[in-house]
């Protein structure tokens, strides 16, 4: 496997909770990454969260992965910025929502949920898997949650439905791709992620994340695999093991 100095990992959703601490782990551990998000503050935010030390292996760059000419606009800055992808994460979604019973939305509002979680999935995806699908060394990760597959508490249900169909578009992915050269998983947490003066029971720790997503790929002994992390111990297995 490549030293992390020469692989370049392409976080999608890298200016998030879940991202950000993805971001700043992979660059303490000598990879170089590269971060798109349609706020530039956001991305400001983030070379100001990672050390000084690693922002110059840091690419961020403004754009939109939530429709299929934006992707693929932000799939060229990326390659003209750094020049290979080697790896990508993909963590995109929202950290909550809680609008209310479906009786009470509106079909835009279910549209808004479903493009940013499932939609914007798929549009990045179309645009960046060719950039590794061929690389026996590469790699392609989505990162999930256990939200598709329960009703989190009343007024979540839009939450539940975008996230089931991330699990679902996730499933489709394995099944579709079955002999593709590049390592293709899936990191299903089932609890709550948040940075570390917002844990709760429940939670862990964003870095923590950073640390077990960093584990995968150093060790990148598995394709076409779910990790499920269901509780904090589990999630520590993970970042020693590899494995749960």
């Amino acid at each position: 496997m490549a030293a992390a100095a020469d692989r370049t990992v392409l976080v999608l959703g890298g200016a998030g909770i879940v991202g950000s601490g993805i971001v700043k782990v992979l660059l303490e551990k000598g990879f170089r990454v590269a971060v798109i998000s349609r706020d530039a503050a956001r991305l400001e935010k983030l070379k100001n969260f990672v050390p000084a030390t690693t922002r110059s292996r840091l690419f961020t760059l403004v754009g939109d992965v939530g429709s299929e000419e934006g992707a693929e606009a932000a799939k060229n800055a990326v390659l003209q910025a750094v020049g290979k992808v080697t790896d990508i994460v993909s963590s995109l979604g929202f950290s909550w929502w809680q609008g209310g019973p479906p009786h009470t939305q509106t079909l835009e509002e279910l549209n808004r949920v479903l493009n940013t979680l499932v939609l914007s999935t798929f549009t990045s995806w179309k645009a960046f898997f060719p950039l590794v699908k061929d690389n026996p060394h590469g790699s392609y990760t989505f990162i999930t949650g256990g939200a598709g597959e329960r009703l989190l508490m009343p007024g979540t249900g839009f939450l539940t439905l975008g996230a089931a169909g991330a699990l679902a578009f996730c499933q489709v992915v394995r099944e579709e791709y079955p002999d593709v050269p590049c390592k293709l998983n899936e990191v299903k947490f089932n609890m709550g992620v948040a940075t570390p003066d917002r844990i709760a029971p429940g939670f862990v720790n964003h870095l923590d994340v950073g640390e077990a997503m960093a584990t995968i790929l150093e060790k990148s002994s598995v394709s076409h695999y779910v990790f499920c992390v269901n509780t904090p111990a589990e999630l520590k297995t993970l970042i020693v093991e590899g494995k749960v």
